[in-house]
């Protein structure tokens, strides 16, 4: 099966340690990462979709994260 996971955070290095994270438990980037400003809070917000194969089969109480 194929897992999906939309990472997100503020413009900020957090946002690159989340997708290193990802990426060492075997996560592969899916498309170019995304910016948008975020108005009320005054900041730039990032995102990166990442996805994995992993066994087993689909169920919405899959923790992706601990994937």
């Amino acid at each position: 099966m194929k897992l999906y996971r939309f990472l997100s955070e503020d413009d900020t290095s957090a946002f690159c340690h989340k997708v290193t994270a990802a990426l060492s438990k075997g996560w592969v980037l899916y498309g170019d990462p995304t910016y948008a400003f975020d108005a009320k809070r005054g900041i730039m917000r990032c995102g990166q979709a990442v996805t994995k194969d992993v066994e087993g089969d689909y169920h919405p109480d899959l923790k992706l994260g601990e994937q």
